[in-house]
Order: C-alpha cells, then sequence, then structure tokens
C-alpha cells in the first residue's frame, strides 16, 4: 500500500531524480502527492506534475512544503552550492545524497543538523529492478536507515554497507549495467561472425539474460553453481567457458580497477 504519511523531496529532476520519483508511484510505495520534485527553472519536471507529482521551479519553494526527507539528486560539482541554499531548511531533516565521491562528513558539515544518508544507487532504477548501495551518517537512526532502505527498495533491492564500501558498489555494480549491455553487444556481434542475425540474436540475448537475473534472485542460488547446471561435461557451453572465464575473470578485475581509480581521481584523491 503506498504511503502518504512522509513527504519525501527531490532536488534535481534528471534521470536519476526523475527516476526516483516516478519509480515511487510507479511500485505503489508512495502517492504522488507526497512527493515533491524541483528542478532547474522547471526543467525536467513536466512528465513528473501529469503523474500527480508536485513540481516546483526551485528547491526553495520546494522546501518550503517542509518534505521530511531531501534527496539530493544532483551532480557532484553541484552539490555544494545546492546544500548551501538548503542549509537552513534542512536542519533536523533526514537528507540523502546520491552523488559520487562527497562524503558524509562534507555533506553534514554543509547541512548542520541534517541526518546524512549516502545511497549510490544505479541506472536499472529506472525499470525498478534497480540496486542500491546506504551508507548511514553517525546522527541517523535505525527508522532512518529503514526509511531510506524502503524508499530505494522499493526501486530494486538496496542494501546497508559501511561509507567506504560504498566507491567499490559503484565502480562494481554502478558500473555494470554499461559492463553487462557491452557483453550483450559482444556476443551478439560473436553470433552475427557465426552466422546469427544480429536482431534475433541481441532479442534472444538480452531475454537470457533477463530470465538467468531472475532464476538467480528467486533460487538465491550460487551463480557458479547456476553455471555448472548449464554445463555439460565435454559439451558445448564447457568448452566456450574455457575459453572465455580466463578473460573475463582478467577483464573484471581490470575494469573495477581502473573505475575506482579514475572515481579516486574526479574525488581529487
Amino acid at each position: 500500500m503506498a504511503r502518504n504519511d512522509i513527504k519525501i523531496g527531490i532536488i534535481g529532476a534528471g534521470s536519476m531524480g526523475s527516476a526516483i520519483a516516478s519509480g515511487l508511484v510507479a511500485a505503489g510505495a508512495w502517492e504522488a502527492s507526497s512527493i515533491l520534485v524541483a528542478g532547474h527553472n522547471g526543467h525536467g519536471c513536466e512528465p513528473l506534475a501529469e503523474l500527480g507529482i508536485l513540481a516546483f521551479v526551485d528547491a526553495a519553494l520546494m522546501l518550503a512544503e517542509g518534505p521530511d526527507v531531501v534527496i539530493f539528486a544532483v551532480k557532484p560539482q553541484v552539490l555544494p552550492g545546492v546544500m548551501a541554499d538548503a542549509a537552513a531548511a534542512c536542519a533536523g531533516k533526514l537528507c540523502v545524497s546520491i552523488a559520487a565521491g562527497v562524503p558524509i562528513s562534507a555533506i553534514e558539515a554543509a547541512l548542520p543538523g541534517a541526518r546524512v544518508v549516502r545511497v549510490m544507487p544505479n541506472l536499472c532504477v529506472q525499470v525498478l529492478s534497480g540496486a542500491s548501495a546506504v551508507a548511514c551518517g553517525p546522527s541517523v537512526t535505525g527508522d532512518d536507515a529503514e526509511l531510506a532502505c524502503s524508499i530505494f527498495g522499493a526501486l530494486g533491492r538496496a542494501s546497508l554497507m559501511r561509507e567506504d564500501q560504498l566507491e567499490v558498489e559503484g565502480a562494481v555494480v554502478g558500473t555494470a549495467p554499461a559492463f553487462f549491455a557491452v557483453f550483450v553487444d559482444t556476443l551478439t556481434r560473436a553470433g552475427v561472425k557465426a552466422g546469427m542475425p544480429s536482431a534475433a540474436c541481441r532479442e534472444l540475448l538480452l531475454a537470457t539474460m533477463a530470465g538467468t537475473a531472475t532464476q538467480l534472485l528467486e533460487s538465491c542460488e550460487h551463480p557458479r553453481a547456476y553455471a555448472e547446471k548449464v554445463t555439460s561435461p565435454g559439451g558445448t557451453t564447457a568448452a566456450g567457458l574455457y575459453e572465455l572465464e580466463p578473460l573475463l575473470f582478467e577483464g573484471s578485475f581490470a575494469a573495477v580497477d581502473a573505475a575506482l581509480a579514475r572515481s579516486a581521481e574526479l574525488a581529487g584523491k
């Protein structure tokens, strides 16, 4: 049942802010009237307003409505200015930042008196299949943590983690949609080379990816055990894995290391 006892204010109506707002309504988790969104000069808010979500042309007007939770869905380089303008209105509130690389300590310093949570969601929240890591600041209560997890859990899955684990989650889970998409594209190219029509190959691979993910999530089976069920001794899958797995193993570790290094560069570390 959708809840309307807690008002959620979202600053930023870009791809992630809009996905969070519309996703909460689509999932039936929150009533549209309990979600407030502020976009820059109202930009990006029109489709949300059509859903019944309350849209504002700037954050000050939205914050004046007294949301219980404030989600900062803006880019890291924009966040300091946005927090400076919102600081007075955010005192005593639960504030959630989805900006990568900006630590809880910096957010707490910019928002005195706020209870701060950092969340790292990925793009799949747009289709209610997202994955979000949640880290809580020292002033966050158990109820706050539960609320943050319920908000992002409604958009897929959410897991509590330490803050030092968030950057790793971003380098692994945050980048994974791109990695998975490229893997499908690469397998499609291999299929075309071997004689399959491109569109059919891609469609079947995407259906297989969705089915595999569903089975693994529902069964809680270890991916290795699942793969072994598909792999007959001396069969075609075994032959393919013999070639693929060493490359995939090395490439996955290198990709995550590269993403972490770039994240540190962007954070100025």
